[in-house]
């Protein structure tokens, strides 16, 4: 299940509102392979076996079929914390992980400081999509691989991202419109550092506290409800998948040939992930999700190799379909009659 970061999906935009249909696609193909923009809700998180927790750059090397992944019982999770973070706030960061260490048994540390401040900077695409960029990813991959050469199996990163209170921009996200601002920053920092380390990484900003807001969209209530966006990447790095070349996995490990199929937004099939999956056969299926994007499968110019479903309870429908062997047509009405081929 994929739902690009940064392009304002409705569900999937906000703060783990796309966990609810994660959890139902769970149910219907009983393993789901999905990334923290899916799974992370800030101070909320789910747990469940049968979905497998893989950052966006290291989906894409799996779907390609250069990586496999390998499930653990518990990952080492190392805390790399930017420079840039006032004192308070990053005091508060990690109380979020003794907090996870003595109330969920995490495994956390070592803990490490970039030697310089990261120096985040946001952007907007021409398409609406945001970004971002780094001032320093030297000093951001020297931490890292300081943290994998003392012991870290996962990496968990917090950044000092700008505060933009009272932009029109945050505004419209909190009530339910636009883009998360800071969402493609979060991309290229885990990106870069799954890249260069081939472990997994995930993404929380610190931020300074938002004011109360009584008009608050829903979706994004759960970054609302504590200090910071720690515990849920925490959570779900504890037991990511280990990311393994494919020459070197074990017939238990899951490498692309075991995809029986692709979840994806409408207007979000031009991900590297995608075109891998259709170009290996994997069914597709595009789910009514609207975001910035408009890369359809009719602009792809594949649209007949490509299903969609209206919501993700139809995705569902179809994915247990495709599980269960019931050909799709069966369950469409008017049901053509069969015709012989012309003679040959």
């Amino acid at each position: 299940m994929l739902v690009p970061t940064g392009i304002g999906c409705a569900i999937g935009g906000y703060a783990g509102d796309a966990l609810p249909s994660a959890r139902l696609l769970a149910a219907a193909s009983g393993c789901l392979i999905t990334h923290p923009n899916v799974m992370n809700g800030a101070s909320l998180y789910w747990k469940d076996p049968r979905i497998h927790y893989v950052e966006g750059y290291g989906l894409d090397r799996f779907a390609t079929g250069d990586w496999a992944l390998r499930s653990v019982r518990q990952q080492r999770i190392g805390l790399l914390l930017d420079a840039g973070i006032e004192p308070e706030l990053r005091q508060r960061h990690l109380q979020v992980a003794d907090g996870c260490r003595a109330t969920l048994g995490i495994e956390i540390g070592p803990v490490v400081t970039s030697d310089l401040p990261l120096g985040v900077h946001l952007g907007r695409g021409q398409s609406g999509a945001s970004w971002g960029t780094l001032e320093r990813p030297d000093s951001l991959l020297r931490a890292g691989e300081r943290l994998k050469a003392h012991g870290a199996s996962a990496i968990a990163v917090v950044a000092r991202f700008p505060d933009d209170q009272g932009s029109e921009a945050l505004e419209a996200y909190r009530h339910g419109s636009g883009v998360d601002a800071l969402a493609g920053a979060e991309a290229v920092i885990s990106h870069l550092l799954v890249r260069q380390l081939q472990i997994p990484c995930a993404h929380a900003p610190a931020l300074s506290p938002l004011s109360l807001d009584l008009q608050l969209d829903p979706r994004a209530a759960a970054e609302e409800l504590g200090y910071t966006f720690l515990a849920c990447v925490l959570v779900g790095l504890s037991q990511a998948p280990a990311l393994i070349q494919r020459a070197a996995a074990n017939p238990s490990d899951l490498v692309a040939d075991d995809l029986g199929v692709l979840v994806v937004p409408e207007g979000a099939l031009g991900g590297e992930a995608v075109l891998a999956c259709l170009e290996r056969r994997v069914p597709v299926i595009s789910v009514a999700n609207p975001s910035v994007l408009e890369v359809t499968s009719t602009a792809l110019g594949v649209g007949s190799e490509v299903l969609t479903a209206g919501s993700y309870l139809e995705a569902a429908g179809l994915v247990l379909a495709l599980r269960e062997g019931v050909a799709i047509s069966a369950l469409m009405r008017p049901l053509p009659a069969l015709k012989e081929m012309n003679q040959w």
